[in-house]
């Protein structure tokens, strides 16, 4: 009896912990603006949701390991630089988002948005932005 007392107690302590992968609740959309209603609030938005594509494209085939989010990470961060009006973008330590500023001096943060999109297939981007970034 005390036994399985003792193991009902360890699996209600082990079933109590929390998932440290992260990635998947980051990336899933549910709840928020479409993307695609999102860009078309304006072209540093757009430029914004371009970007997150881009990075969920990349990361969708980087795999699980923290390097393949820096490869997918850094592969976003050339997709920024052809994008008129980002200054600077910077990925947290896990590089699981994006931090951009933009010239107006609007910062906003992105996630990876795996949506089957490319960037450059956003709305609302200016002319000549969104060229997709090699892989």
């Amino acid at each position: 009896m005390k036994r399985a007392l003792a193991l009902l107690a360890l699996s209600l302590a082990l079933g109590g912990c929390p998932s440290y992968d992260r990635t998947a609740r980051l990336t899933q959309q549910d709840g928020y603006v479409p993307t695609d209603v999102f860009a078309r609030y304006g072209k540093e938005q757009a430029q914004a949701m371009a970007l997150a594509r881009e990075y969920g494209y990349a990361l969708k085939g980087a795999g699980e390991s923290v390097e393949g989010r820096i490869r997918a990470a850094d592969s976003a961060m050339a997709y920024a630089k052809r994008l008129p009006d980002v200054v600077t973008v910077t990925p947290d330590t896990l590089a699981t988002r994006l931090t951009i500023s933009f010239r107006s001096g609007w910062r906003t943060m992105v996630v990876p948005i795996e949506d089957g999109k490319r960037g450059s297939e956003t709305p609302n981007l200016p002319a000549g932005a969104g060229a997709p970034a090699k892989s």
